[in-house]
Parts: C-alpha cells; structure tokens; sequence
C-alpha cells in the first residue's frame, strides 16, 4: 500500500511533478518518502520519514535536478519506518527501484543475493528488486532485459519503476496485481499508482495491465510486452477526473468535504436508475441474460465495501427474494468452498485495486462460478475488468483514507440492483418501482438535511473525545450501520469501538457498560424499534450513557443519561443510507476533538494492495 510516479521530461524538471505528485498519492502511505533523480552519469536520492513535505523542503534544499526520476511515499509492510526502509532503494549505485506491493519470495531471493556477493541495506523486500535487476543490468547492458529476467523471478503482487545512472533517456516499469498508469504529455511521460498524481500535468492516461513490462521515454512507451512475452499496446484515453475535486477548497479535511459531498456524489450515482429506470442493461449488454441465469449471489468485500455488502443481504433477500451470502474477501480465499455455477459473485471495492478481493474473484471464477459483477468507483482497475459485469459508483475522487462517500455510494448501486433482480424476479411491481424511485429521487435531500444537524453531532463529540472505549448498537439492516460507525470511530479516533446487534447485549457485551462507555444507538422508526428500545432500558439499567440517532417519527425522550438526535422523517428502506451520515459526522468531530490526523490516521493507508 504504497505510492509510486516517475517522470522522464525533455524540457523540465522532474523534482516538481515529483513532488507534487506524491504529496497528491499521500493518501496511499505516509510513514515515509523519497525521490530518485539519474544525472550526469550518477543517482541522486533524497528521502526522509514522515510526511512527503519534510522530503519535498530536503530535495529544494539540496537543489536536487534531473530531467528522470522516480519517487515513492511508502506505508511499511515489511521493515520498520526509518529511512534505510524507505524507497527507491538503489543497488550498486547502478540502478534505482520504486516499488508498491509485496514480493512473496523476498526471503529465498534475498539469500540468492547475497550468496552472489549482494549486501542488503534495508529490511525490506524491495531491495530484492534492486539488486535482482542490477545483478541483470550487469549482464546484458539492457535496463529492460535486466527487469524483464528479474520479474520472472518474483512471486507476489508488484508495481515497479527503475532508473539507470547511466541512462537518462529510459525508464522501465512493470505491473503484476498493483495499479500503474502511463500519462503523456509534451516531450514528457509519467507514471503513477493513480491518476490523482497526474492529473495536473496531463489527462492522456494508459493503464498497464498485468504482466505488462514497459520501455517508456519523452516520446512515450517506446515498447510493451504483456504478461506472454507479446508486444503489445494499450489504449489511450481521456482522464474525466476533476483537478478540483484533488482540491480541499474550503474544507478543513479531505474527509469533511468528502462527507459534504455525499448529496451530490449519490444524485450522480443514482442518475442511471432514475433516468434509465432499474434494467439489468445498466450493468452491462448482457446484464439480462446473467440475471436470468443465476438463483443466489455471493458478495465478497473487505473493510466498509463489507458492510455494504451486509446491508445489501437483507435488501436483496427482502425485495428481491434472491438468497445471498456475504464474505470477507480475505478469509473466502483460504477455505474450501463449494463453488455453484448459478451463483453470481459480486466484488465490491472503492479502489477496484483491493488485492485480497481481486484474489478472492479469481479464486472463485477458478472453482467454477460463471458470473461476477464489479462494483467500483475506479474507472479502468483490476476488479472490473476481471468481472463479467460492472456497475461504477460516481462518488468522484476519495481521497480520506476513512471511507465515506465511497460508502453510501455503494448501498446506491446495490439498491439498485436489488430493485433490478426484484423486478425482473416478479416480486417489485410497477407500482412499488415507482415508490423506489421516488424514494431514490429524494434521498440526496435527505442526506442534506442530516448534514445540517453537524452542531449537534459535533456537541456530542467532546464527550467521546475523552473516552476509551464506544459500544455501536443497531438491529436489523441497521446493524452493518452501527458495524460503519464503529470502525470509522476507531480508525481516525483511535478510540476502541464494537458494534453489536442490539438483542445480543445480554449474551456478552452489556458486561463492558458501565457510566465511561458511551453507546451509540441506530434506532429509526422501522419494525424493531420497540425491541431497540428494549435494550436501550438494559444500557440505562446500568449506567450507560445513551446517544441515539433516530428520526421525527419515533417516539423519544431524552432524560439524563439519553441524548438523541433527530434526523427529520423516516425514508423507509434507505434508512440505513441516511444513518451512515451521523455516525460518519460523530467519528470526525471526535477525531478533531482528540487532535488525531483525520485523513492520514496512523497505520492505515487508502488503497489496500497487499494481504
């Protein structure tokens, strides 16, 4: 879970886009940064722990200059974070290397290595990469020959760029299982993990695909050869992405403004049901012919695509009366599983990159399962185009590392499917069509009227602020919502938080209530609610401090110890939408409240390309 770019341009310098470019990726890893510049016949690298700025002011300072160069902003997977650890690791003074991902066999390589007379600087599997070439380099006097023979060697999920001291007319890159890009621009080529980086500089995009090794230079891919040793060339195409959508403008975080922009980012993604209706074409040409050929569904999904997919189960099962199983990307791939060729698979994922859930769709179209549906907010990425189907969110760019609009985005699409298979299954009629669409058509003015309740929510936020520990409750299709609430509060709070179903508080966790544990309750106006407040009487029986996220139409009243907050009427079955608001709101003014870094919270990174 890295950021890689690289630059090679006739007419300026690449520290600038460099730079730049990282600071744009630090969503992807900040414990630490570098660059890697190849001049007058030597490589010239900077690289600092910490945030990208602190390597950016070295490299000014050092007045470093090239017209080639590769940079890369790391989250540590193996080795600690220190400056040995970080990227581009250089072998020899010959060769320099970025690298995103993991490269499984490092230990057996590393030990080649060094019987060959190679002494490692670094506890990373990286350095394997630099050496390995180098070693090649020094054979043929050819930079791509060297990091073609090299690649075979590697086991694992690897996006790769190299320089030479002695070349400052080439770059060789190559991707297995982790995103790479090639941008051209004027006597000027990039690359990078993700358009983001890029986007200032060109909008002409190529995505590498896997096995794809590539010579590039001012003038563009000189040559490509794809996972099969055959030249090969990939499509050109016109980034739509905004540069001020990268932008903060007048938000504090990233995460604010992404939560700000959800009435806009869910109007966009519902346009196609609402101006296309809900027809299984929406999903591909042959949307129709799948749908008629499969009886269950089998969502995989890790971290908040998971508790969509949770949420999804009881729409699909209630409305479309379609059995669906729903599970963690990471474990469905490691157990035996029966595979059933009707059963369609559907991945979701925000980057479309998620390696786990990419492993997990080829594992299971390996055993068998015919038909998978991609659901993504990343235009051109693995996921969807390993899938048989797609259907693309249009939250825009997310760069927060909590996920927010990338979220709701989501429960938009699999509503939408949900309405799709109901109809075409029999069991939505014309009539309730209608009513869904009405309810969709409404529902960005809905999340604005939450957002407008942010003084409250942010009132509540000091009071967590000091706290340990927080328990989420919800039931039914408001139970992945209070699973949502928990984690966002711990990823960017790093307050300890569990979510239950509000009826399993007897068997376990009402041991954990007392007056320090704040308990945050998902309870609309739907059928549980009288069993919701049931519970709550066992939280107040001992202590426990409520805070309840409820609507106008239930009946509540707040009391010592019972806070609640009102979001203005119940929207019926994309409740569970509505709700993710608040709980999204609480976790980042608590996040604010406790001085945490609400967009780079410690350990965690955006785009999740390793296991």
């Amino acid at each position: 879970m890295c950021g890689i770019v690289g630059a090679i341009r006739a007419n300026h310098n690449v520290v600038d886009f460099l730079t730049d470019g990282l600071e744009r990726l630090e969503y992807r890893g900040y414990d630490s940064s570098g660059i890697a510049v190849s001049i007058d016949g030597k490589i010239k690298r900077v690289r600092r722990v910490g945030r990208v700025a602190l390597m950016a002011q070295a490299a000014k300072e050092k007045n470093l200059f090239g017209r080639i160069g590769i940079g890369h902003t790391r989250w540590a997977t193996h080795g600690g974070v220190t400056e040995p650890n970080a990227h581009p690791h250089i072998s020899g003074g010959t060769v320099a290397v970025v690298h995103n991902g993991i490269i499984e066999n490092f230990e057996s390589e590393r030990q080649r290595l060094q019987k060959i007379g190679y002494v490692f600087e670094s506890q990373t599997d990286t350095e394997v990469i630099a050496h390995s070439v180098n070693h090649e380099y020094l054979q043929t006097g050819d930079l791509f020959t060297a990091v073609q023979a090299a690649c075979k060697r590697f086991h694992g999920a690897f996006a790769i760029a190299v320089v030479a001291q002695d070349n400052t007319e080439n770059m060789v890159v190559a991707r297995m299982g982790c995103p790479l890009l090639v941008a051209f621009g004027e006597d000027e080529t990039f690359i990078a993990s993700d358009v983001s980086a890029v986007i200032a500089f060109t909008r002409h995009i190529a995505y590498l695909e896997d096995g794809d090794i590539a010579l590039l230079s001012t003038k563009g891919i000189e040559k490509l050869i794809d996972k099969d040793g055959q030249v090969a060339e990939r499509k050109v195409k016109i980034s739509e992405l905004s540069l001020a959508s990268l932008e903060l403008g007048p938000y504090s975080h990233f995460m604010q403004k992404e939560i700000h922009e959800q009435p806009r980012a869910i109007a966009d993604t519902a346009e196609v049901f609402l101006e296309g209706g809900f027809e299984p074409e929406n999903f591909g040409s042959n949307a129709r012919e799948v749908f008629d050929d499969i009886h269950s569904i089998k969502i995989l999904a890790c971290g908040t695509s998971y508790y969509s997919a949770l949420t999804a189960k009881y729409w699909l099962e209630s409305i479309a009366k379609i059995p669906t199983d729903v599970e963690i990307a990471s474990e469905y791939r490691y157990r035996d599983v029966i595979a059933d060729p009707k059963q369609m698979v559907i991945t979701i994922s925000q980057s479309g990159e998620t390696l786990d859930t990419m492993e997990a769709l080829k594992y299971a179209k390996s055993l068998g399962h015919k038909h998978s549906l991609s659901i993504c907010n990343v235009m051109e990425s693995a996921l969807p185009r390993e899938s048989e189907l797609v259907l693309y969110t249009r939250a825009g760019a997310e760069i927060g590392v909590a996920s927010t609009k990338a979220f709701t985005t989501q429960l938009v699409v699999l509503f939408g499917l949900t309405v799709t298979l109901g109809k075409m299954r029999g069991h939505v009629s014309e009539e309730q069509e209608q009513h869904y669409t009405e309810e969709l058509r409404q529902l960005p003015g809905s999340i604005q009227h939450v957002l407008n309740l942010e003084p409250q929510i942010t009132i509540w936020a000091q009071k967590f602020a000091s706290k340990q520990s927080a328990l989420f409750l919800g039931r039914g299709i408001h139970y992945p919502i209070a699973l949502e609430g928990a984690l966002k509060l711990k990823e960017i709070t790093y307050i300890h938080a569990e979510a239950y179903p509000a009826g399993e508080l007897k068997h376990g966790p009402l041991a954990l209530v007392d007056e320090n544990m704040p308990v945050v309750v998902i309870a609309p106006n739907d059928m549980l609610l009288d069993k919701v407040k049931a519970n709550m009487q066992e939280v107040g029986a001992r202590g426990g401090e409520l805070f309840v996220f409820t609507d106008l139409d239930s009946n509540f009243t707040e009391d010592e110890g019972v806070h609640v907050i009102r979001t203005p009427r119940h929207v019926g079955v994309l409740s569970p939408i509505v709700h993710t608001i608040p709980v999204q709101l609480l976790a980042y003014h608590a996040a604010l409240a406790r001085g945490t870094d609400v967009d780079k919270p410690r350990n965690l990174a955006k785009s999740v390309t390793v296991e």
